[in-house]
């Protein structure tokens, strides 16, 4: 007999405003908690010493959670000039100490370098994977291991303030960006270093930032947890969520029909005329009642094959 799962059969995406000092992993298993769901996932870790937007998965919204990881950020992001740390940010040690002696000039000329697309070579204080180990595990061992420079966008990058030895800055990039990389090379360039001090993560995709709710927020509407949870009332924490179909919106919609749709759930291919390319994705929904019911590939001409199913069922406990 299969084990039931323990929690709630909740779906949908909350958009937590993360607090700085705990990691993003500590942050999902208290939202979990809060919401007693079965499952849950965030959509790419911030650093402890960051703050920001940091959507969280639950149930089967967590099939999705890539497409976030994936999608492009907007950051803004604190340096110091003059000191250089072994982990970009203020969080490490002290390697390095220069004077700074910076003209406006000479920093707009090295951020413009920044601008566009450009190639970044990963922070060893990063969750990369090297040899089956993410590269902070060898970096707390004074490891360094080769890492191969990566083509990132920086989309955006706006001069906030600067201030003799502190520069404010904003930043939209694409997927697989490093600010501290990032702030670490500016400062390089500049001849003096440089180290993250403060950095909040203002946007994900188009999720509105005005929909963020810190941990105290959703401590506030949840009942205690100390009531077993088939007898909590989950209502207000419910109404903050967002669709799990949000994670997916910059895909093009398709409509099937019941049928379809039931075909889909059992692994067959929706027919329906396309002018997509082969391999392209969409988001699919059943027309009656236009419930999302995931993600479709198309795999063969015409025949939306499926990716991603979301599968509904009534909540259970155990």
């Amino acid at each position: 007999m299969a084990r039931r799962k323990k929690g709630r059969a909740i779906n949908g995406v909350i958009l937590v405003d993360k607090y700085t000092g705990e990691s993003s992993n500590f942050i999902l298993q208290q939202v979990k908690r809060l919401y007693g769901a079965a499952k849950a996932g965030h959509t790419g870790a911030l650093d402890p010493l960051a703050t920001g937007m940091l959507p969280i998965c639950l149930g089967e919204a967590t099939k999705f959670s890539q497409f976030l990881l994936d999608a492009d950020k907007t950051y803004i992001v604190t340096a110091k000039l003059g000191e250089r740390t072994d982990t970009s940010d203020s969080d490490g040690e002290i390697i390095e100490t220069k004077e700074v002696n910076i003209e406006q000039a000479q920093l707009d000329t090295v951020l413009e370098n920044y601008r566009g697309r450009i190639k970044q070579v990963p922070s060893m204080f990063s969750a990369l994977k090297y040899q089956g180990k993410p590269l902070y595990s060898y970096a707390r061992q004074g490891i360094v291991v080769p890492r191969e420079a990566r083509d990132i966008n920086i989309y955006s990058l706006k001069l906030l303030r600067f201030d003799k030895n502190e520069i404010d800055m904003e930043v939209r990039c694409s997927k697989g960006t490093y600010i501290r990389s990032l702030v670490d090379d500016i400062g390089q360039d500049l001849k003096c270093g440089a180290h993250v001090t403060m950095l909040r993560r203002t946007a994900v995709a188009d999720y509105p930032a005005e929909n963020m709710m810190t941990i105290e927020a959703l401590n506030s509407l949840s009942e205690d947890l100390t009531i077993d949870r088939s007898m909590r009332n989950f209502d207000k924490l419910d109404a903050l969520l967002m669709p799990m179909d949000t994670a997916v919106l910059s895909l093009p919609e398709l409509q099937a029909s019941d049928q379809s749709i039931d075909d889909f759930l059992h692994g067959q291919p929706i027919t329906h005329q396309s002018e997509l390319a082969l391999g392209s994705l969409a988001r699919i929904y059943r027309k009656s009642d236009l419930k999302f019911f995931g993600i479709a590939s198309v795999d063969r001409e015409n025949e939306y094959w499926p990716k991603r199913s979301v599968v509904y069922k009534e909540d259970y406990f155990g």
